[in-house]
C-alpha cells in the first residue's frame, strides 16, 4: 500500500517505513505528524483518486528530527558594473518516519492522534574520539622561502619618429 500525500507544497509518494525529509513541521522530535492532505491511496487492489483531495483518509508518521539542509550558494553579479554578492542558504527540514496510511479516518484512533509526551527517538551514536589529557604540542611552521625572481630585461625605447615640415 502506498500514498501520495502533500506537505509544504511538494508531493511525495510514501509507504509505511519510508523515512523522508519534508519541509519544516514545528514538531519537536518524537511528536505524531499526521498529514490529511491525500491525493492518492493504492492497497494492491484499487486505487482511490481525490478531487483534489481524499476527504476521509490520513497518513500518520512519527517526527524523527528537524534539521538543516546542506548549503546552496545564492550567487548574484551584473557584469561590467563592479556587482557581486554571494549569500548561502541552509533549508530548514523534518525527518518524518511514516508509521501508517488510512484510507478511511474511522479506523484511526484518538490515541493514534494524541500528542501527550513525545516518544523517545534513537539516534543513531557516533564513535567517540578518545579525549587526551594534555594538549598536542604546537607544530612549528617552516619559514617560507623567497623564490629568486628573475630580473626584468627592459626593451630599447623605440626610436622617435621626427616631425615632417613643410617646407
Amino acid at each position: 500500500m502506498y500514498a501520495v500525500i502533500m506537505t509544504g507544497g511538494k508531493q511525495y509518494r510514501v509507504k509505511e517505513g519510508d523515512v523522508l525529509s519534508v519541509e519544516k513541521l514545528d514538531l519537536e522530535p518524537g511528536r505524531k505528524a499526521h498529514f490529511d492532505r491525500v491525493l492518492l491511496i493504492e492497497d494492491g487492489e484499487t486505487i482511490q483518486v481525490g478531487t483534489p483531495v481524499l476527504d476521509n483518509a490520513m497518513v500518520l508518521g512519527l517526527v524523527l528530527e528537524n534539521y538543516k539542509d546542506e548549503k546552496v550558494l545564492v550567487f548574484k553579479k551584473k557584469r561590467r558594473k563592479q556587482y557581486r554578492r554571494t549569500r548561502g542558504h541552509r533549508q530548514p527540514l523534518t525527518k518524518v518516519r511514516i508509521t501508517r496510511i488510512s484510507p478511511d479516518r474511522g479506523l484511526i484512533t484518538a490515541e493514534d492522534l494524541a500528542e501527550g509526551k513525545p516518544v523517545p527517538v534513537e539516534k543513531p551514536v557516533k564513535a567517540a574520539r578518545p579525549k587526551t589529557s594534555a594538549p598536542a604540542p604546537a607544530k612549528a611552521k617552516p619559514a617560507k622561502k623567497e623564490a629568486a625572481k628573475p630580473k626584468a630585461v627592459k626593451k630599447p625605447a623605440s626610436p622617435k619618429r621626427k616631425k615632417a615640415t613643410k617646407e
